[in-house]
C-alpha cells in the first residue's frame, strides 16, 4: 500500500488547528497521513516553503508519496512551490497532486477581495490593536469564523499584520502557471464566500491540465469544517478515476 502524506498550509491568519479539523478526518478515511503546518507569521511564505521542502525530503527518504496543498494563500504557495521546483530542475516524483481549497486569486492580487480584506485588517490591527479588531470582527462576522480565527490571531500577534500584508502581496499562479503543473489539481470551491469567490476555484480547475472541482457552501463549512476535507478527497477520487 502506498504511503501517502497530505501536507496542508493554512490560510492567512488561520493555523494548523483549523487545518487538522478540516482535513484530518477525510485524510484518515482515505488512508493518508496528514501534516498540518503552523504558520510563522514573521516569515509566512518562506516558512510554508520550508515546510514543503522538509516534507519532500522526508518522503524521498522513506519512499513515500505526497499530496501538497492549502487553503487560500496556502493553496497558492503550494502550487508555486511545486512550479518553482520543477523549473529549478528538482525531480519531484514524490508529489502526486495539489489540493487547492478556496483559492483566492489568480496571478497578481490587485483588488481581489481576500487581498483587500487582508490589507485592511493589517491596517486596523496596527492602528487599533488586536482586541479592538477582534471585537469588531465579532460584531460583523459569523460566530464560527470568530471562534476559529480569534485563537490563531492571538497566537500570531504581534507579527500578524506583517503576515497579512505579505499574503496580500503574494502573486498566485497564473492560468499559464497552472497549465504547466504536471500533476492533478483537486480544487474545492465554496459557494457564498465573498472573500474566496467560487469563480476563482473554477478558473483554477479550468486552467489545470488535469483538474477537478467539488463545491460546498459557506453555511456547510460553518456547521462542520471537515466538509472541506471530504470535498478535497472527492476531487482527488474523481481525478484518480479519470487517470485509471
Amino acid at each position: 500500500m502506498t504511503d501517502t502524506t497530505l501536507v496542508m498550509l493554512p490560510g492567512t491568519g488561520s493555523d494548523a488547528a483549523f487545518v487538522r479539523a478540516a482535513f484530518g478526518p477525510a485524510s484518515a478515511a482515505a488512508g493518508w497521513s496528514s501534516v498540518a503546518v503552523d504558520p510563522t507569521p514573521s516569515d509566512l511564505i518562506a516558512g510554508y516553503r520550508r515546510a514543503l521542502d522538509d516534507a519532500a525530503r522526508e518522503a524521498e527518504h522513506r519512499g513515500g508519496r505526497l499530496l501538497v496543498g492549502g487553503v487560500s494563500i496556502g493553496a497558492a504557495v503550494a502550487a508555486r512551490w511545486l512550479l518553482d521546483r520543477a523549473r529549478s530542475g528538482a525531480a519531484d516524483g514524490v508529489v502526486d497532486g495539489v489540493i487547492a481549497v478556496m483559492p483566492a486569486w489568480t496571478g497578481d492580487p490587485d483588488s481581489a477581495p481576500a487581498a483587500v480584506l487582508a490589507r485592511g485588517s493589517a491596517e486596523m490591527l496596527r492602528r487599533d490593536g488586536l482586541e479592538v479588531t477582534l471585537d469588531r470582527m465579532a460584531a460583523s462576522s459569523p460566530d464560527w469564523l470568530v471562534r476559529t480565527l480569534a485563537p490563531s490571531w492571538r497566537s500570531q500577534w504581534p507579527a500578524l499584520p506583517d503576515a497579512l500584508d505579505e499574503a496580500a502581496a503574494y502573486p498566485s499562479p497564473t492560468t499559464s502557471d497552472l497549465a504547466a503543473l504536471d500533476v492533478p489539481v483537486a480544487v474545492v470551491g465554496v459557494d457564498g464566500d465573498p472573500v474566496h469567490p467560487v469563480s476563482v476555484a473554477r478558473a483554477w480547475t479550468a486552467a489545470a491540465r488535469r483538474g477537478a472541482i467539488t463545491t460546498t457552501t459557506l453555511d456547510e463549512v460553518g456547521r462542520d469544517s471537515a466538509v472541506l476535507g471530504r470535498c478535497a478527497r472527492d476531487a482527488v477520487a474523481v481525478l484518480s478515476e479519470a487517470s485509471a
